[in-house]
């Protein structure tokens, strides 16, 4: 069984900077961060797997972006620079104990926190 727990959510101005955190307690192969924003559907922003060290992201965030993960702290990490508008929404992180694929897909995530707020002003 795995436990997430969210943190580093906030707010901040366009172009500023962010870091997310996904404590986890338990062995989680495959980790993610998932955002939603009011009136949309929770849509993935970045994917990790441990196996290995393998990186996902979104369009709309490479570049800007980073997912990483401290082994020594089993925590998942969401560096965000350049932040824009757009960008605001309630954060999520999701873990699996399977392998699938697309790594995007909510549904293939068997684990979830409760969610960290970022909100990015003009």
């Amino acid at each position: 069984q795995v436990q997430l727990v969210e943190s580093g959510g906030g707010s901040a101005q366009a172009g500023g900077s962010l870091r997310l955190s996904c404590a986890a307690s338990g062995s989680t192969r495959r980790m993610a961060w998932f955002r939603q924003a009011p009136g949309k559907e929770r849509r993935g922003v970045a994917g990790f797997y441990s196996g290995g060290g393998i990186t996902y992201y979104t369009d709309s965030v490479k570049g800007r972006f980073t997912i990483s993960q401290d082994n020594a702290k089993n925590t998942l990490y969401l560096q965000m620079n350049s932040l824009k508008p757009e960008d605001t929404a309630m954060y999520y992180c999701a873990a699996a104990s399977f392998i699938a694929t697309p790594w995007d897909k909510t549904s293939n995530y068997n684990y979830w926190g409760q969610g960290t707020q970022v909100t990015v002003s003009s």
